[in-house]
C-alpha cells in the first residue's frame, strides 16, 4: 500500500484548538439531555429532544436530508448527509445520543447530567465520552476541514438512540433501507483509545445476549419461621442458577459454550488493568489466561440486576420468585445467537428442586472483527501519527458490543469499517462519574480531520 501525504498539521490542529470553548458548551448542552433510552427510567421525551439538538447541529453544518428517524424499537436515531467534490469518497460518520443510567447518584462527586470540569482538567458527566462526545468529536472534525480548504469527502452522519438498551432500532431500519447508510468507509466513534494519550483502532468487538431469568416456587411469600427448611425459596434457586455461571476461579462456565480463546494483539498488564478497573487491594480477579484473553478473546458473564427484596424494610419471608437480568458477552469467531441457546438452555437445566423458570430475551447482537489491513487503516494510521507525535498506531480489542457493526458489516461487505473515540480507561464510561479528557477529544478530531483528507487523497470510492 501506498502512503499519502496528509494535510499540514498545524492548520488542523490550531483551528480544533481554537474550537475547543465551543465544544465545550456543545458537549455541556447534549449531556444535559437525560437520554436514556428506558422509559421505566427516564421520560422518552428527554430522547427525543436529544435526537431534535442533534439534528439542529447537522442542519447548521449545512447537511442535507437532515432527518429524525423512527426505528422499529421505538428510539430515533438522526441522520444526515453532505455532498462532497465529484468522484470523492463517502464516509459515514457514527456515534449515539443515548446514555447508560447514571446508577448510584450519591457516587456522583458532581450531577451526571451536568457537565463539569473538575481540578484533574476532565470534563465529568453521563455520555461525555459515551457517546455524546464522540458526536462533538464528529463536528470539530468537520468544522475544522471546512477552515482549511472543505471537506473533501462525501459525508453521512447517523447517531443512534437505543445502541446502550442494545434493542436493534438502527440494526432494523438499516436492513429495511440499505441504501440509506451505504459508504466507502465507516468511522465508529464509538470505541476509544487503549490508555490516554496512545493513539488506538479497535479490531474487534465481543458480541452480546441479554437475558431476563425468572424462578417462581410458591404461590405466594411465606412466613420463614414456619414454613423456611422445607419450602423451596424461590431467591435461594435464583442464587444457585446463577453462581453455576462461574468455575471456581471466577470464569464464565456456560453448558457448551467455548471459554478458552487466546489474544494475539496489544497485551494488557495485569497491575494496569488493577488499576484502570479500581480493583480493591487484596482482591483478585476472575478467570483465568492473559487479562486480553479474558477480555477480547472469551466470553463473559454479568449479572446485571436482580429483583429481590432490599435489606431495608424486608420481612421474614421465604420468597416466592426473583429473577435476574444477565448479560453474556461472546468473542469473535462465536455466533450471538448460539451463545443465547446455550445460555438459555443452561439456566433451565442448572434450576434447582423443580422450581419454575423462564428465560426472556431482551437483546443480542454479534461480535465484530475489522480489517486492520485495509487502505482506510492506512490513512487513519497516518492520521494518528500526526496528531499524537512520536506514537504510532496500536490494535486493540474491546470487550463491549456494538451490534450495528455487524449489521453494517453484512448490507456492505466491500466497505471499510474503522472504530476509534473517546472511551480510553479514564473515562470510567457506564460507572458514576464518567468523564472525557479534553486533549484526547482535541487530538482525536484532529485525528479525525487528518483521516477523511488522507482517505479522499487515497483515490477511495
Amino acid at each position: 500500500m501506498t502512503a499519502h501525504p496528509t494535510r499540514p498539521i498545524p492548520p488542523i490542529a490550531e483551528t480544533v484548538a481554537s474550537l475547543m470553548p465551543r465544544a465545550k458548551a456543545e458537549l455541556a448542552e447534549l449531556v444535559a439531555f437525560q437520554s436514556v433510552a428506558d422509559p421505566a427510567q427516564f421520560p422518552p421525551s428527554e430522547c427525543r429532544a436529544a435526537a431534535a439538538w442533534v439534528a439542529d447541529a447537522l442542519r447548521a453544518e449545512d447537511f442535507q436530508d437532515v432527518s429524525v428517524l423512527d426505528t422499529p424499537d421505538g428510539s430515533q436515531s438522526v441522520y444526515g448527509y453532505l455532498p462532497g467534490p465529484e468522484g470523492a469518497p463517502t464516509v459515514l460518520l457514527y456515534a449515539h445520543y443515548d446514555v447508560q443510567p447514571p446508577l448510584d447518584l450519591a457516587g456522583w462527586v458532581t450531577p451526571p447530567f451536568e457537565l463539569t470540569e473538575r481540578e484533574d482538567g476532565r470534563w465529568y458527566g453521563r455520555g461525555a465520552a459515551d457517546c455524546k462526545g464522540g458526536f462533538i468529536m464528529h463536528l470539530l472534525a468537520l468544522r475544522a476541514l471546512k477552515a482549511n480548504g472543505g471537506i473533501p469527502v462525501g459525508v453521512k452522519v447517523i447517531v443512534e438512540g437505543s445502541e446502550e438498551q442494545g434493542t436493534g432500532g438502527l440494526e432494523r431500519y438499516a436492513e429495511a433501507h440499505p441504501e440509506l447508510l451505504a459508504a466507502d468507509a465507516i468511522v465508529i466513534g464509538d470505541a476509544g483509545n487503549f490508555r490516554a494519550g496512545l493513539p488506538t483502532v479497535t479490531a474487534t468487538l465481543r458480541g452480546m445476549t441479554m437475558v431476563r431469568v425468572t424462578v417462581d416456587t410458591l404461590q405466594g411469600n411465606l412466613h420463614s419461621g414456619l414454613f423456611g427448611g422445607a419450602a423451596p425459596d424461590a431467591l435461594a434457586a435464583l442464587i444457585r442458577v446463577l453462581d453455576s455461571l462461574r468455575g471456581e476461579d471466577g470464569s464464565t462456565t456456560v453448558d457448551g459454550l467455548v471459554a478458552e480463546g487466546e489474544w494475539q494483539g496489544l497485551q494488557y498488564p495485569e497491575e494496569d488493568f488493577r488499576g484502570d478497573a479500581k480493583v480493591l487491594d487484596g482482591v483478585g480477579l476472575i478467570g483465568h489466561g492473559s487479562v486480553g484473553d479474558r477480555l477480547w478473546a472469551r466470553p463473559a458473564v454479568t449479572v446485571m440486576g436482580i429483583d429481590c427484596p432490599p435489606v431495608v424494610g424486608a420481612t421474614p419471608s421465604v420468597q416466592a420468585g426473583a429473577r435476574a437480568l444477565i448479560s453474556l458477552r461472546v468473542p469473535p469467531g462465536q455466533d450471538a445467537a448460539e451463545a443465547t441457546k446455550l445460555l438459555t438452555a443452561h439456566l433451565e437445566a442448572h434450576t434447582p428442586w423443580g422450581a419454575r423458570v423462564s428465560v426472556e430475551q431482551v437483546g443480542q447482537g454479534q461480535p465484530f472483527r475489522a480489517d486492520v489491513t485495509s487502505p482506510a487503516y492506512t490513512s487513519m494510521a497516518e492520521a494518528l501519527r500526526a496528531a499524537y507525535p512520536g506514537q504510532e498506531m496500536q490494535v486493540a480489542g474491546m470487550g463491549g458490543s456494538i451490534p450495528l457493526c455487524n449489521t453494517l458489516a453484512a448490507l456492505y461487505p466491500d466497505t471499510e469499517i474503522l472504530l476509534i473515540g473517546l472511551s480510553e480507561p479514564e473515562a470510567q464510561i457506564h460507572a458514576v462519574n464518567e468523564s472525557v479528557s479534553p486533549d484526547e477529544l482535541e487530538r482525536m478530531s484532529v485525528a479525525e480531520a487528518l483521516f477523511l483528507a488522507n482517505y479522499a487523497a487515497s483515490g477511495r470510492g
